[in-house]
């Protein structure tokens, strides 16, 4: 029974992942319970491959395309069908006898067609092979035959079946000239338990006095807010000690600054758990160089040009792990870093990762450029050490950022300074904010991927305010 559905157009509906498959049946495999397609389309599109097979667990929906075919095919099962047990001539399934069908010799692509599908089966099979009724199917027969007789003898219909040929294929079939049994189709359509429901609803309407004012109680204003949600807490990063000054995220979630002292426990209790520091490096350089890639004007006909000013200490390196990734993505990078004699390790080897893509390094302001740039990233203060200020490479550096008149990105900068020595447009801070002094600097805040326990582990309450982004803005609350 199998080999009879080979041949047959069919299209089969995988579910909204997979789409919808279509081609001509080549096999059906009633052991593995598969069906094969040949010269397959996927969603409309023609398949690179030859053949695709399908499981019976991966079929939602099958539908036949070509009713010529697999009417017949139908026919001939329907017949096999009425000698056995659970299945009427009709062709439909009598759930009393589900288990017996369910051994039959048909494959189990098949049977979801004649149980789920069972008026569609009725309908090809009434289209295509309509009972003689009356006198005008009688007549369509007649018609059919002196056609084909015609087409024999060489008469007028033969060219007209040529057009017909050469217009359409030879997908046209005599058996199309028979009637439709209209009325039997329309016996189907049970009207009187359609309009009593009908009826029914408005008899239950008039009953109920009450409706209109129901109706008019759930009623709501165009500015009325139907979903009652739950009430939003703007406050959920709490700190045990506060640094004295708050900041505000675009949905209006209340981030507090920190002290300088937190933030170092908080770091190191991080780097306790395997957030070592050589991670977050590489953290601060990837969401650093998001943010500046984003910052630098997008020019098909050169590229970038951004300088990166960097001292010798912990925020240098995380200045230099950003202009790698900078040059990674195709950014002329010029590092500015002096030959210091004691430098942080970490340093050293962002410097030779930097050396390796290429970018261009400068040991002194007189090799930096001299017309503007895109952008200035400041990397030249640190936290431990804010005397590093009053020596001459610091100050060099700093007048020239100021008279290069491009806009400056400062990373990490120390808190409770108010006067900078690079005046930055954009300032940005690691996992929680220090209270920076209240300049005209925007302030940004860089997700360091710090699990909420360990911050729980220092007295913090947090709940993270990235939400899909590990860069975003902070206001002044």
């Amino acid at each position: 029974m199998a080999a009879d559905w080979v041949g047959s157009v069919v299209s089969i509906f995988c579910g909204e992942t997979l789409g919808v498959y279509q081609g001509e049946v080549s096999s059906v495999d009633r052991t593995s319970q598969t069906i094969s397609l040949k010269q397959p389309y996927h969603n409309g599109v023609r398949c690179p491959v030859p053949e695709v097979t399908f499981s019976a667990m991966d079929i939602k929906d099958l539908k036949f395309l070509d009713f010529q075919k697999t009417a017949s095919k139908l026919s001939s099962v329907q017949g096999a069908a009425a000698t056995q047990p659970g299945l009427t001539p009709a062709g439909r399934h009598d759930p009393g006898e589900r288990s017996s069908l369910s051994h039959a010799n048909f494959p189990v692509e098949l049977n979801c067609l004649l149980f789920y599908s069972a008026k569609l089966t009725y309908i090809l099979h009434s289209l295509c092979f309509p009972a003689p009724a009356g006198s005008s199917n009688n007549r369509g027969a007649t018609q059919a035959s002196q056609r084909k007789s015609a087409v024999k003898n060489g008469g007028g219909a033969g060219s007209a079946r040529s057009k017909d040929t050469e217009c359409f294929g030879d997908g046209t079939d005599d058996d199309l000239d028979t009637d439709f049994d209209f009325e039997g189709n329309l016996a189907l359509f049970d009207k009187a338990a359609v309009f009593s429901q009908i009826s029914g609803n408005h008899g239950n309407r008039a009953q109920r006095p009450n409706a209109q004012a129901e109706q008019k109680t759930l009623s709501y204003r165009h500015d009325e807010n139907i979903l009652e949600g739950k009430p939003v807490t703007y406050r959920q990063i709490t700190v045990p000690q506060s640094g004295g000054r708050e900041f505000c995220t675009d949905s209006g979630l209340v981030v507090p600054s920190v002290p300088y002292e937190l933030h170092q426990r908080l770091l190191a209790a991080a780097e306790r758990w395997g957030l070592s520091l050589e991670r977050r490096l590489e953290t601060v350089g990837v969401c650093a160089s998001q943010m500046a890639l984003t910052l630098t004007p997008k020019n098909v006909h050169q590229r970038p040009t951004v300088v990166l000013l960097c001292g010798p200490h912990l925020q240098g390196a995380q200045g230099i792990s950003c202009g790698r990734h900078l040059a990674n993505h195709e950014v002329e990078v010029i590092l500015y870093l002096p030959n210091f004699v004691r430098m942080h390790p970490s340093v050293s080897s962002e410097v030779g990762l930097y050396c390796r893509t290429g970018g261009k390094q400068a040991a002194g302001v007189k090799d930096l450029p001299t017309s503007p740039v895109d952008l200035v990233i400041n990397c030249l203060d640190c936290h431990e050490s804010p005397l590093l200020r009053d020596q001459s490479w610091h100050q060099s550096a700093a007048e020239w950022a100021n008279q290069n008149r491009a806009p400056v990105l400062s990373i990490d900068p120390p808190a409770g300074q108010e006067q900078q020595t690079v005046e930055a447009k954009w300032t940005l801070s690691l996992g929680l904010p220090l209270p920076l002094a209240e300049r005209d600097s925007r302030v940004y805040l860089c997700d360091l991927g710090i699990p909420k326990q360990v911050y729980q582990e220092v007295g913090i309450g947090y709940q993270s305010p990235f939400g899909c982004k590990f860069v975003i803005p902070l206001h002044s609350a």
